[in-house]
């Protein structure tokens, strides 16, 4: 139990998605279960069917990224259990150093994001423009995206407007377990980048992950106002809301 513990443990410092299930109540009390997001399953809480709806809910809370203590019943007992949700820091990814990339960064930095901003243009990404963002990347998008380390508690948006430097982005984005992914544009607009993307070989189930138009639709159409529509949209899924 201990080595389970310390594997928990080690994952939490390397900043990795995991989940410790323990028995508070009823029999085998201080029996672990330790849960990985991809359905990997390390110890036994003395019940194969318990072991078994224990992995279930969760696989739902790492999903939601919130820990949870919940009853069950199996084999004609109950159980009190607590399961541990760690997930790795939040992080914002923004593609395309624009107006309303400022805004978001500022918005997301006060929401604990730590937060990056990629973008091929240097003449867009400067640090005059972004003084407040953790880190400024000038690269052409897909590369870096590929090289950031996207995970489940990462938010991938995408601005720049441009097919070159978004569809690549966004084929690298949907095929990593980012916990969010949105892109700028009409529904005219995204309608020719799904076509773009399923041409690349990008699924339909990869797509639909994306959420475009991006942002909760409040209306506004000044930069600052986009940045909180997509700001609220990032906070409603973090929640399970969106």
């Amino acid at each position: 139990m201990a080595e389970l513990f310390d594997t928990f443990e080690n994952a939490v410092r390397k900043a990795k998605l995991v989940a410790l299930c323990t028995i508070i109540g009823g029999p085998h009390v201080g029996a672990k279960l330790l849960l990985w997001p991809d359905g990997a399953v390390e110890g036994d809480l003395g019940s194969a069917t318990l072991n078994r709806e224990v992995a279930q809910r969760a696989q739902e809370l790492m999903r939601e990224q919130r820990s949870e203590r919940f009853s069950l019943s199996a084999e004609g007992q109950e159980y009190d259990l607590f399961v541990d949700v760690q997930a790795p820091p939040p992080k914002l990814i923004v593609v395309g150093a624009v107006h309303i990339a400022i805004h978001l960064v500022a918005f997301a930095k006060q929401l604990g994001f730590h937060t990056m901003v990629v973008d091929a243009r240097s003449a867009f990404a400067t640090d005059d423009r972004f003084p407040h963002v953790d880190e400024l990347i000038t690269q052409w998008p897909a590369d870096a995206l590929s090289e950031l380390g996207i995970d489940e508690s990462t938010c991938v948006v995408v601005l720049t407007h441009d097919e070159k430097l978004d569809n690549p982005a966004l084929a690298v984005a949907v095929k990593s377990p980012a916990q969010y992914i949105g892109a700028l544009g009409s529904k005219k607009t995204h309608a020719r980048r799904v076509a773009a993307l399923k041409a690349e070989g990008v699924t339909d189930a990869q797509i639909s992950r994306i959420h475009a138009p991006i942002g909760i639709d409040l209306g506004g159409r000044k930069p600052e106002e986009i940045a909180v529509s997509i700001i609220a949209e990032i906070v409603a899924v973090r929640n399970g809301q969106g």
